[in-house]
């Protein structure tokens, strides 16, 4: 089953107080690119989650943004009472000898080194370390499902331009033999129109030579039957549940290398009609599969 490069996924939950928000997005990639936002305070935990997208994810440029609030009473920087104090001590002196008049700027104080100092969380982080990273599996889920619903429509479209292309094949097929056929009646008739305008007489070896190496120069059975294969190739590869795009992606140039072939080689107004369909179709598939993971 075919799942598309697109998507979105995203979880949010509260583990010890601290609020998570994690969010997925997923864009065509020929290879897999990843992108981590994570919260200064969560740096360390940014190759396990490379590590996890790579598991679940083949090909894409994946984008993951984890916001984090943490509890009212946790997220205030504390006040180092000691330090302030000993500014304080310092401070005195000079207040009482300079300028009676003067005061102390509390505000000035608190960002003078040492006195505020950020919260400490690390020991409450890696409580909700966890539960982090189930958040993250569950957005990573929310994605594939997204990404697996799209693949059904880009697969059956697939499938549907697929057998597009073997229907028209068939009908190439069919008038393949006509070709020949028709070449030999009219060269038969032009070669009888001039013979008997000039009164002279052609060996009729000579005519079945001709034709036998037009035969020879514009016989499209072998890739007709190359295309059939691809287009069967394309169908099991498809159905296979390992990720497939660049495989079809292959498949879809040959598919095209064949319809050209058969192009140069073919005599026919109606098979030039036919090959042109067939190519559009071919086409289609290979815009389409550069959504395939």
């Amino acid at each position: 089953m075919l799942h598309s490069m697109t998507g979105f996924g995203s979880a949010a939950g509260q583990v010890e107080g601290v609020e998570y928000a994690v969010e997925i997005r997923s864009v065509n990639n020929r290879y897999v690119k990843t992108s981590v936002k994570l919260p200064e305070a969560w740096s360390s935990a940014e190759a396990d989650t490379d590590r996890l997208l790579r598991q679940r994810l083949q090909r894409g440029t994946v984008t993951l943004t984890v916001r984090m609030r943490l509890p009212d009473d946790r997220a205030a920087a504390r006040i180092n009472t000691t330090a302030l104090a000993d500014y304080l001590d310092q401070l005195r002196p000079l207040e009482t000898e300079a300028n009676p008049m003067l005061r102390v700027d509390l505000a000035g104080l608190v960002e003078l080194p040492g006195v505020c100092e950020p919260p400490s969380i690390q020991e409450l982080l890696e409580r909700t370390r966890e539960g982090l990273m189930g958040l993250i599996g569950q957005a990573i889920d929310a994605l594939v499902e997204m990404r697996k619903s799209e693949g059904e429509a880009l697969q059956a479209d697939l499938l549907a331009n697929c057998e597009a292309v073997e229907s028209a094949l068939a009908a190439v097929g069919e008038l393949a033999g006509e070709v020949v056929v028709e070449y030999q009646e009219r060269l038969t008739q032009r070669v009888t129109e001039l013979t008997q305008a000039a009164k002279v007489k052609i060996d009729e070896e000579h005519l079945a030579r001709e034709v036998a190496i037009f035969a020879e120069r514009c016989d499209i059975a072998e890739e007709i039957t190359r295309l059939t294969g691809h287009i069967e190739q394309f169908r099991l590869t498809a159905a296979k549940p390992e990720p497939a795009g660049r495989k079809l992606d292959f498949i879809a140039q040959e598919m095209l290398r064949e319809a050209n072939t058969i192009a140069s080689k073919s005599n026919n107004g109606e098979i030039a009609r036919l090959i042109v369909n067939i190519k559009t179709a071919i086409d289609r598939i290979k815009e389409q599969v550069q959504n395939v993971e």
